[in-house]
């Protein structure tokens, strides 16, 4: 590298305690060039801090697999609706019922396809789920409190207006109507990255990752809902027997060489366990995921984490959950089938949960937590991006449909609760659409020569 000679002569004067000129500093400090020390002002503080490169590239890859996975999943959910209204929907009815394993029913496993989707293939999505909160309680945005509180905030908002709108509307219904509060509590991070995918390319990555984060934090929340409201057949026994696997298996996914069969034998016999305790057999997904280090050995370098996630997570995104959605979105819209849904108030509550709950409960808490903190947007953002993430967040379908399940069952509330789901979605979907185009259009009009 080149150096400057009067640069260094500079430096080296300095360090003699003279200047360039031969001067003393306590001749260029007298009392007429002395002039008072501004006070330093307080930084600013931000709302969406800059992501770490690491981090970044993290992101990128989820957001990859996940908008692949998203479109699969709406693929597959228009197959759904199209064979079940189809003159064929009699024989989508009788493949979701098949039982391909009737003599499993001394283990409680003589399930049907839709059940073995719902209770077996998520399980995978759930384990991913798990790996990716380890991974941000580890290294990623929740590790850091100041950093975690925005996202964490949100969430829980996101999921406590949504919950307060259903009980207004549902509670005209009464009876068991309000076991479907948690519904439109949950967000399908899969379809909204999807979205985001398409109408916002030039959307800053910090709305991205807030999205991300979020979500993880309502998957958290959505999977504590579960276990904890949607178990009413509880048997302990089997629950702590579940404890030994998951104990061997995070004993031996630490340990290098060639375990991956044994850790999946494993993993099925935990899963089977936490089937037979009543408790839904997913969380036994996200504990298996939990278990996983994120580090290495030395903590500088990746753990097996990241090797597991690479390795099931387009096997969730590609295959789990599309397979989900092909035996849970199938349901009958003819013969004044939307008209009857609306009939019940569940439908409505769950769509105005989902649109406008996530709005203002996730909106809201932004807000609020910049006027009460005296926080700032970054120059580059408009509180018009988080009114279209928000409405984005009211895409609720995977889990949406999946407590749906647990709270009503296969009847009549049940295809109502598939109706609103799907209702609510697609309009969280489209106004979110429009809101986050127009902005995507303003990003791409601020960037030099309108380059990404």
């Amino acid at each position: 590298m080149a150096t400057d000679p009067q640069r260094d002569e500079a430096r080296a004067d300095s360090q003699d305690g003279t200047s360039q000129d031969g001067s003393s500093p306590q001749e260029h400090s007298r009392p007429q060039d002395s002039r008072p020390e501004e006070p330093q002002r307080n930084p600013v503080r931000r709302l969406f801090a800059p992501t770490p490169d690491a981090e970044k590239r993290t992101l990128a890859d989820i957001l990859r697999t996940e908008t692949v996975g998203g479109v699969l999943v709406l693929v597959a959910a228009v197959l759904a609706l199209l064979w079940a209204n189809s003159p064929w929907g009699e024989t989508y009815k009788t493949a979701a019922e098949f039982v391909p394993w009737p003599g499993g029913e001394f283990l409680g496993l003589d399930l049907n396809l839709k059940h073995w989707a719902s209770d077996g293939l998520l399980a995978i999505f759930f384990f991913v789920v798990g790996l990716e909160l380890k991974r941000e309680f580890v290294v990623g945005e929740l590790r850091n409190p100041r950093r975690a509180v925005l996202p964490v905030v949100a969430a829980v908002a996101g999921m406590i207006v949504p919950a307060l709108f259903f009980f207004v509307i549902a509670s005209t219904a009464g009876g068991d109507a309000l076991r479907g509060w948690a519904i439109p509590t949950a967000t399908d991070i899969a379809f909204a990255l999807a979205v985001l995918a398409i109408v916002g390319k030039y959307l800053p990555s910090a709305l991205r990752a807030f999205l991300l984060t979020l979500a993880v934090v309502d998957d958290l929340l959505a999977i504590t809902v579960i276990a904890v409201f949607y178990t009413d057949d509880f048997h302990p026994l089997p629950l702590l027997g579940a404890v030994l696997p998951i104990v061997a298996f995070a004993l031996l996914v630490r340990l290098r060489g060639p375990w991956w069969p044994v850790l999946l034998v494993l993993g099925v016999l935990a899963w089977g366990l936490v089937h037979e305790s009543g408790v839904h057999a997913t969380i036994a997904g996200v504990l298996l995921g939990f278990m996983v280090p994120v580090l290495g050995r030395g903590g500088s370098e990746p753990g097996p984490a990241e090797h597991l996630e690479h390795r099931w997570r387009p096997i969730s995104a590609g295959v789990a959950v599309p397979l989900f959605a092909l035996f849970a979105a199938g349901v009958s819209l003819g013969g004044g089938g939307i008209a009857t849904a609306f009939a019940d108030p569940v439908v409505p509550a769950v769509m105005a949960g989902l649109v406008l709950g996530k709005l203002v409960g996730i909106f809201g808490a932004t807000f609020l937590m910049a006027k009460f903190t005296g926080a700032q947007l970054d120059a580059n953002l408009s509180w018009w991006d988080l009114i279209g993430l928000s409405l984005l967040a009211g895409i609720g379908f995977t889990v949406s449909l999946l407590i749906g399940e647990l709270a009503f069952g296969a009847g009549e509330r049940g295809e109502n609760v598939k109706v609103a789901v799907l209702l609510g979605s697609v309009l969280a979907a489209l106004l979110a659409s429009v809101v986050l185009g127009i902005r995507n259009r303003a990003h791409r009009g601020a960037q030099p020569n309108g380059a990404g």
